[in-house]
């Protein structure tokens, strides 16, 4: 056998057997990149490679404005690592090679649609500004694929209302590489789907103004070899859309203008930025988002697997979550570190943490330490002590009253004393106080007026003596008697007509101004009273008579509580009772009383409540058919006027005290 013969076979059969695989496992290499203007807005950049297009994963941030394709698996042989354009949207190309990938960089002069498409042995990215500058129509090309064949579709459209009120509307897709192109077009958002069936069942319109957000109604349909969806919001609206595998979301959501009227739920506020991977891995993902944010990212080693992604306008911030519940990811920040891992693997890890620090703790030496309260009793403290629930003290802890000092001694370990010293610091402090000032106005008026009349018939030869034909004198009014006028008009039989006009009037006015005060703590009740008791007698059921109390005072009761914006809440009862008059019974008491709860501000006054009593009697008494005689029916009647007007004003003033007052 020739040997040297069979080794030169031998070694041509290993040549041609490793050539391929070594060819293979070549990387891909970019070999140049040309720049083609189309008009001043558009122009083509042109990504050479020395085999195969691969495709690319793309993302692009606002501020700057930027956008990036990173090629997996390829190095760059171009020659050159920038490529200087100066056009009105591209200004500069860059080029960086790295851990097994190559990233292409435009950097632009202003934000600008793009669309990346690959033929043959290159990659052609189409950047247009005048596609973001329109208002009538904003297009943005969501998807990189092109599909050749209407295979894929949409299989179910839902719509729901967010954390936050925004409207979601979630579309389910067939396959992950659906094309998909939004644009604002005039007060609608537009979003197609290329190359997409829509089943006849989704084929309508959704009618969504109960869920309460801006989303109004959505109609979708199928339109030659795509499906469309139509949303109608209304309002000052804004919108972002995200894919994460088969699931496209838009979100529409109200712009909020002044970022104080963003309410207590999460909200996100890192800058927006665009993503666009395609069966990616999850690692990848989140180095480019290292990178874009500057923070320190470390995943555990249990985050692996791929991930299709598509973001457009979303806050970075939103993206990490969004890519984290995608895969069933948590994180922990911890300054500008942030540690990824699954959520399981997260809560073992703290859940073990927390057991190691109980078992640390259980070992610890415990000491004691004395605890002498100001203005707090001991007892209230105490029953937070006993309170297991609490937690302010380990199942090794314990505690001494001691009343006569108003001293806690409590034994436990350092860190729990340090919570009990905290408490403390906190809460055994001085209760503000409150001085409460009430005012009760009680202004009366009356007036009364009597007019009467006596008509009588002399007899002859007598000297004021007469005999009375009518007799309708004037009343007296407050122990004084009517004033009188007696004149004779004539004589009739040998006799006189004798006639006595009788009238008083009474008028009064008067005020009463009480003004009961008194100063309390905060939510502590009190009470201040100026009045009489007054007895009664009462017969016991055995026959013997006992004497009893009933109170005739003016009293002022009050719980206050201090707001934390410095107002004052008050439950108040106010009283003023007085001796009334005589009864066989013995004396009525005159109540007026009121019970409430008001706000007010420090130092401000309210009136709490009012009566207000007016009384008119007009009487007339008069003889049938002559007091009806104009003018001289007045000989014949009687009459009486009668008015009283009585007011009541209850006034309520607090003022919270100085601290320094009342530390003194």
């Amino acid at each position: 056998m020739n040997y040297r013969k069979l080794r030169t076979w031998l070694g041509c059969l290993a040549l041609a057997l490793i050539a391929p695989l070594a060819l293979a496992l070549d990387p891909v290499a970019i070999t140049g990149i040309e720049v083609t203007n189309i008009s001043a807005e558009k122009q083509v950049v042109k990504i050479n490679f020395n085999g195969g297009a691969p495709s690319p994963a793309s993302f692009s941030i606002n501020t700057p404005p930027r956008i990036a394709f990173d090629f997996a698996n390829t190095v760059n042989q171009a020659g050159k690592n920038a490529v200087q354009v100066n056009g009105n949207v591209l200004r500069l190309i860059n080029i960086a090679e790295g851990s097994g990938r190559t990233r292409v960089v435009l950097n632009l002069q202003k934000k600008a649609s793009y669309q990346a498409t690959a033929e043959g042995n290159a990659v052609l990215i189409t950047v247009d500004g005048a596609a973001v500058d329109a208002v009538a129509t904003q297009t943005t090309h969501f998807s990189d694929a092109k599909p050749t064949e209407k295979t894929q579709g949409i299989q179910d459209i839902d719509f729901r209302r967010g954390d936050n009120g925004e409207g979601k509307i979630v579309v389910d897709l067939s396959s992950p590489n659906v094309g998909i192109d939004i644009r604002q077009q005039g007060k609608n958002l537009v979003v197609e789907f290329a190359r997409a069936a829509l089943p006849k069942k989704l084929e309508r319109r959704l009618d969504v103004t109960d869920f309460g957000t801006l989303v109004q109604k959505i109609d979708a349909y199928g339109q030659a070899d795509s499906a469309k969806l139509v949303i109608e919001p209304k309002g000052n609206w804004e919108y972002s859309a995200y894919q994460t595998e088969n699931r496209f979301t838009i979100e529409v959501r109200e712009v909020v203008e002044d970022s104080k009227k963003l309410t207590s739920q999460k909200t996100y506020k890192g800058e927006k930025l665009s993503l666009n991977f395609q069966n990616v891995e999850i690692r990848t993902v989140l180095q480019v988002l290292a990178e874009f944010t500057g923070m320190n990212i470390i995943t555990s080693d249990t985050v692996n697997g791929s991930l299709t992604l598509r973001l457009k306008d979303v806050p970075w911030d939103q993206a990490m979550d969004i890519i984290l519940q995608a895969k069933g990811l948590d994180q922990r920040k911890t300054g500008n570190v942030v540690w990824i891992a699954p959520r399981d693997e997260l809560a073992a890890k703290e859940k073990q943490e927390l057991e190691t620090k109980k078992q640390i703790s259980e070992l610890v030496p415990t000491r004691q330490e004395m605890f002498r309260l100001k203005y707090h009793k001991a007892e209230d403290f105490e029953k937070i002590l006993k309170d297991e629930k609490s937690g302010f003290l380990t199942k090794r802890g314990s505690w001494v009253l001691d009343p006569l000092t108003n001293t806690l001694f409590i034994n436990d370990v350092p860190s729990k004393l340090e919570e009990i010293r905290d408490l403390i610091a906190k809460t055994d402090i001085p209760s503000r106080q409150v001085m409460i000032e009430a005012r009760i106005v009680e202004a009366r008026e009356g007036f009364s007026r009597e007019l009467g009349v006596k008509l009588g018939m002399g007899r002859t030869g007598t000297t004021n003596s007469y005999d009375t034909a009518i007799n309708l004198p004037a009343a007296g009014l407050n122990g004084y008697s009517a004033a009188s006028l007696t004149g004779v008009f004539g004589s009739v039989l040998g006799g006189t007509i004798n006639l006595e006009l009788t009238a008083l009037e009474s008028d009064s006015d008067g005020k009463i101004v009480s003004s009961p005060r008194l100063i309390t703590a905060d939510r502590v009740e009190a009470t201040i009273e100026d009045g009489e008791e007054i007895p009664y007698s009462q017969t016991a059921p055995n026959g013997a008579t006992t004497v009893s109390f009933k109170k005739a005072t003016l009293s002022l009761k009050v719980t206050p509580q201090i707001t934390p914006d410095g107002n004052v809440i008050m439950d108040l009862k106010v009283n003023k009772d007085s001796r009334g008059t005589d009864t066989t019974a013995g004396p009525a008491i005159d109540t007026k009383q009121i019970q409430t709860k008001v706000l007010v501000e420090n130092g401000g006054t309210v009136v709490i409540g009012g009566i207000y009593l007016q009384s008119i009697s007009n009487a007339k008494d008069q003889v049938p058919l002559l007091g009806d005689i104009p003018i001289l029916g007045n000989l014949f009647k009687h009459k009486s006027l009668i008015t009283s007007k009585r007011e009541l004003l209850i006034f309520v003033t607090p003022r919270i005290m100085a601290q320094e007052l009342v530390v003194k």
